[in-house]
């Protein structure tokens, strides 16, 4: 077996990916072109490959450095999902590659972002897990009976309030627009637009945009990945001067409507840490917590990539939320490239 920079087509590539327990649309080739040109990141792809040339596994790595927040080596950073894929051996193979390259280029930390457990030596942590709800076949209402009587009730206070949702690429705009200030309100810099320009633009059938209205403005809006038989709802915001009529709830409804309709199978919440607020939303639709797994080796003990939470950034966030709207939309996409 041998593991080498990846020089194939990527149909090839992605072929690959989709017979692989534990993929993800994150581990699709496309990404490469996104993170290239939305991110300007290194990407090394890495495949092994049998004696007679057969592809048998295939790791996305990619390479986030700043003299600020420091050298990782991702699999794959801004998203949950990510690690190498393929047989045992060939998983083991492409992580020892990884962990040569951070003993060769100084990386302080190789984070591998499984959503399985792999036959590696690598220390795991489960500080992120995520919440997975079973759909029904064919019947949202089969799904709306199972839930709580409370959450159907969020549910139907935005629709009388006169709360609508629309899906389509033409909502990446006014998704952009509830994102930003929301994450603004949060103290977090901002992910650049064109990220989710390019999304629409690399997957136009499993990137799916949806915003929730009130008095024609855009007050919530998700943006998630469709992969296989499950959907992920990788982003999500709401206003918080409309939390009154709660339409994050109609929002997560829909959702979940749409995707039982369009023959989804599961429908994933996205990562959060246990016991938090975010989980505590989550599972209150009926989801079952999942660990994630994730691998890390350090250069340094306590090397772990970069949060707000840490001590040594929590002034940034106390900042951030007094910067004006524009102001921060504009200067946030510079920052958060580097906090993978």
């Amino acid at each position: 077996m041998s593991v080498e920079h990846f020089t194939g087509t990527s149909s090839e590539w992605d072929a690959f990916v989709r017979d692989q327990v534990g993929w993800s649309n994150f581990h699709l080739f496309g990404w490469k072109r996104i993170i290239e040109r939305v991110f300007d990141h290194e990407c090394i792809y890495l495949a092994a490959r049998d004696g007679s040339g057969r592809l048998t596994g295939v790791l996305p790595l990619v390479r986030v450095r700043s003299r600020l927040f420091g050298h990782y080596l991702v699999s794959m950073p801004f998203v949950n999902h990510g690690g190498p894929l393929g047989d045992d051996a060939a998983v083991a193979a492409l992580t020892t590659h990884a962990v040569g390259l951070v003993d060769r280029d100084g990386v302080e930390l190789l984070e591998l972002r499984s959503r399985v457990a792999l036959p590696v030596s690598l220390p795991v942590s489960h500080r992120k897990i995520t919440a997975l709800l079973d759909l029904p076949a064919t019947d949202a209402d089969a799904l709306w009976k199972e839930l709580d009587s409370k959450v159907r009730s969020q549910v139907r206070r935005p629709r009388k309030e006169g709360v609508t949702v629309r899906f389509g690429a033409d909502q990446v705009g006014p998704f952009f627009d509830v994102f930003s200030r929301h994450m603004r309100d949060l103290g977090t810099p901002t992910q650049p637009r064109a990220l989710f320009e390019t999304l629409a633009e690399t997957f136009p059938e499993d990137a799916w945009f949806v915003c929730a209205y009130y008095q024609g403005r855009a007050v919530a809006g998700g943006c998630g990945l469709r992969w296989d038989r499950e959907f992920e709802i990788t982003w999500a915001s709401a206003l918080a001067d409309y939390n009154r009529i709660a339409p994050n709830m109609l929002l997560y409804w829909s959702l979940m409507e749409h995707a039982i309709g369009e023959g989804v199978g599961v429908f994933n919440f996205g990562r959060c840490t246990p016991g938090s607020g975010t989980h505590r939303f989550k599972r209150q639709w009926g989801a079952r917590d999942t660990p994630l797994w994730w691998y890390d080796l350090s250069a340094e003990p306590g090397v772990a990539t970069p949060s707000p939470t840490d001590s040594a950034f929590a002034w940034g966030p106390r900042l951030w939320k007094h910067l004006p709207v524009r102001v921060a939309t504009a200067l946030g996409p510079s920052i958060v490239r580097y906090i993978p």
